[in-house]
């Protein structure tokens, strides 16, 4: 990245107007570097053949578009890829070890399914959330992405052409970074961003209040809430967001709003075997979305480094499903995907920050 430059991608059309305006070209220029950046996806300036060259080099003083490409990658035996991308921070990121060149790292995921291709972004340089099972949550809270680096992640994925789906449910809590997730939905889905349909993004929480509100008012893209458990005092244990916006509270709110036509409502639900996968806890859901139309996605737990919690039991999870389904909440069980590689949200980064860590103390001995 050129020391100095801003960044365009990450610009609404409006926002790039003014950055037209502003040096002195026509607005509708502005209009042509959003074509060249969110429908061709262009890496440099130089490549934005109508705009005069005068006009390129005045523009490359100043900016720059901004892509950068995956560091490493991990591919699976059933196509899924894991990428690791670099990363600017909107916020300080502390003394996080980087590579050398003040970056720092997050993880997509690109999943490959039948007719479907989903790619499941990060937000976040690790998370404030400390959810129990999640590794990401143990390496702290280092920074928030840019809109920039939230798109980057689309922008400069090899397989961009092929996507179907975008899920907001890599590294960060997408409501603790809201302004950023709304700016990059807000591109995905304009005419003249990449126009695709919002309810081809989906859009992650534990539940912040207030927050979650505000993306609620104001976006159209499907919502999936991050259970785990029905059980206030047990989520909580789980998940210590539970004490400061309750499942209780959250599926309130989302009462409040039609999920009975195209806008989709899921709850996410990690099953811990014998731990959270009763038929007690099938009741308590029940009870808990009475009236709401939505659909419980259960997910297979995979044991990760220093996390103390059983792997989940087939058997108590179809039982789960079936009961659930039985009882008039939609479920499924989401198959797992790249089990053979660094599979869980943060092991890739982790690993990277770990070889970063090594070197920088190696380099200060």
């Amino acid at each position: 990245m050129a020391e100095g430059k801003k960044v365009l991608m990450g610009m609404t059309t409006a926002e790039l107007k003014e950055v037209a305006k502003s040096l002195g070209m026509p607005a509708f220029t502005g209009g042509q570097i959003a074509q060249w950046l969110y429908a061709k996806h262009v890496t440099s300036i130089d490549e934005m053949t109508n705009i005069s060259q005068r006009n390129r080099a005045l523009l490359s003083e100043h900016y720059e578009v901004g892509a950068m490409a995956p560091i490493d990658c991990q591919r699976s035996h059933d196509g899924t890829v894991k990428y690791l991308f670099p990363v600017r921070c909107s916020e300080s990121c502390g003394t996080a070890a980087t590579d050398g060149d003040g970056c720092r790292f997050v993880e997509t995921v690109f999943i490959p399914e039948a007719d479907r291709a989903t790619l499941c972004v990060s937000c976040q340089v690790g998370c404030k959330m400390n959810c129990l099972f999640c590794q990401t949550g143990k390496q702290g809270f280092e920074g928030n992405l840019t809109a920039a680096d939230i798109l980057n992640q689309i922008y400069a994925l090899p397989e961009r052409d092929e996507l179907t789906n975008i899920v907001f449910m890599g590294q960060g809590e997408p409501m603790d970074n809201l302004d950023a997730i709304l700016r990059v939905t807000q591109i995905l889905t304009s005419p003249d961003g990449y126009a695709w349909s919002p309810k081809r993004i989906t859009v992650s929480s534990v539940g912040i209040r207030k927050k979650l509100k505000r993306f609620l008012d104001e976006s159209q893209c499907h919502v999936a809430i991050s259970m785990h458990s029905p059980l206030p005092e047990q989520r909580a244990q789980l998940m210590p967001a539970e004490r400061a916006m309750s499942i209780v509270e959250v599926v309130s709110l989302l009462k409040q709003y039609d999920f009975t036509h195209q806008r989709r409502c899921s709850f996410e639900y990690i099953c811990f075997g014998g731990l959270n996968d009763s038929l007690l806890h099938a009741r308590e859901i029940i009870k808990l979305v009475e009236g709401l139309e939505c659909r419980v996605n259960l997910i297979r737990f995979h044991p990760i480094p220093n996390v103390d919690l059983p792997a989940a039991d087939e058997q108590r999870m179809e039982q789960m499903r079936d009961y659930l389904t039985r009882h008039g909440v939609f479920a499924t069980i989401r198959a797992s995907r790249g089990q053979d590689i660094f599979a869980a949200c943060g092991l890739l980064s982790t690993a990277k920050k770990s070889v970063n860590d090594t070197t920088l103390n190696q380099n200060l001995k």
